[in-house]
């Protein structure tokens, strides 16, 4: 078994170019949706099949991984990654996008995120570490953010997006190398139980449920900040410059963010520490809608919810490791994603389809701000105690 520094490692490196190539896919939508000759809607319907499919191929990906280990996994993940990137290049219509851009991606990254990754830390690292060491692989998507952003920005301005998104899928395509630090096949973790019975465990019990339910808000949130809020401020009259910067800067606050919430899981209650994530982003939502808009307000709620941005990662997947045990963790933690990866779809299309209808993303922002109160409440009730099976071991 491999040492718990160097799986944390790679797979810190792993999700920072993952997620940090996938952050830059907000960019594309001006000149994408200009030079396809399409609108909004259309674009923000791409990056929506790219969070479903994101989501509805992670439990068996996760599956996959519990069963033959995540090197494997993210190795293809990273190959398939750089094809759809090459090939949402070379799209001509709004169906190849939604093609490359929306199915491809979409799947790839079910392989090279969060929830294979995640599953490989669990089982390498102690109980009453775990919640930490998931917050440095957290941070490490956030750093990817801080640092791949501003560099597909300027690749955007200086060469135009096909030579960019070029550019991008060799970035991706090095997290196959490093796939080999997070490879080997898992061993048995003090129990037996079959797959269809942890199956049947998770989805009887009522925290499990709420989690579920919960995530599907963290998504919204994150796909309609990440895919519109750079042409929001464009509309604003704040240029097209500031998009790059302000993504950059949720990236830099996450990673901050994503560690010190880890860390706060493993000492404080997580279910409290996600409803007060939830609530804290509806209010700063609130604030921001009510100020002008300017450069100087919107740098400061990217940096505030950057802040809270994949906070929610290591407490949503510690608690699902405390309740239910790290056996099965890639697998259900890729349930709880895919409601997840559902609000994210609905967070990059139905604001693209609302601003096409009205001209504006109020009504975007007002299901925020609501679903931010909902998840809030969602949390109170989940129980973090271990199910009878493992507390009977």
């Amino acid at each position: 078994m491999k040492r718990p520094a160097v799986v944390i490692a790679c797979g810190a490196l792993i999700v920072t170019l993952a997620m940090g190539v996938r952050q830059t896919f907000g960019l594309f939508l001006p000149e994408m949706s200009a030079a396809l000759d399409i609108g909004r809607g259309t674009f923000g319907l791409a990056l929506a099949i790219q969070n479903l499919l994101f989501g509805l191929a992670q439990p068996f990906v996760g599956a996959i991984a519990d069963r033959h280990g995540a090197g494997r996994v993210v190795a293809f993940g990273a190959i398939l990654y750089a094809l759809g990137l090459i090939g949402a290049a070379m799209a001509s219509s709004a169906f190849s996008l939604h093609i490359t851009f929306g199915v491809i991606v979409g799947m790839a990254q079910s392989a090279t995120t969060f929830v294979v990754v995640l599953g490989a830390v669990g089982r390498v690292v102690p109980e009453a570490q775990r919640s930490l060491a998931f917050g440095i692989v957290t941070a490490g998507g956030s750093l990817g953010q801080f640092l791949i952003v501003p560099a597909g920005q300027m690749l955007l301005g200086d060469f135009g997006y096909q030579t960019a998104l070029m550019v991008l899928a060799g970035t991706v395509a090095v997290a196959a190398a490093l796939s080999v630090g997070v490879a080997g096949k898992p061993q048995p973790i003090r129990s037996d139980q079959p797959i269809g019975n942890a199956l049947a465990e998770a989805i009887s019990n009522r925290s499990f449920l709420l989690l579920t339910a919960g995530f599907f808000v963290c998504g919204f949130h994150i796909a309609f900040i990440a895919t519109h809020f750079p042409a929001y401020l464009a509309d604003k009259g704040l240029g097209t410059a500031i998009g790059g910067t302000v993504l950059a800067l949720v990236g830099l606050f996450n990673i901050f963010g994503s560690y010190i919430f880890g860390l706060w899981g493993d000492h404080a209650p997580k279910k409290l520490l996600l409803s007060g994530l939830y609530a804290t982003r509806g209010l700063i939502i609130v604030v921001y809608l009510l100020l002008p808009v300017s450069t100087l307000s919107s740098l400061v709620f990217a940096a505030a919810m950057g802040f809270l941005w994949l906070g929610t990662v290591p407490l949503t997947s510690g608690l699902i490791g405390q309740i239910f045990g790290v056996r099965y963790l890639s697998m259900l933690y890729g349930i709880v994603f895919l409601s997840h990866q559902v609000g994210s779809f609905f967070g990059a299309w139905m604001a693209g389809v609302l601003y096409d209808i009205t001209g504006n993303y109020d009504a975007a922002w007002g299901a925020s701000i609501v679903l931010a109160v909902i998840a809030a409440l969602l949390h109170l009730p989940i129980r973090a105690v271990p199910v009878a099976r493992l507390q009977a071991a």
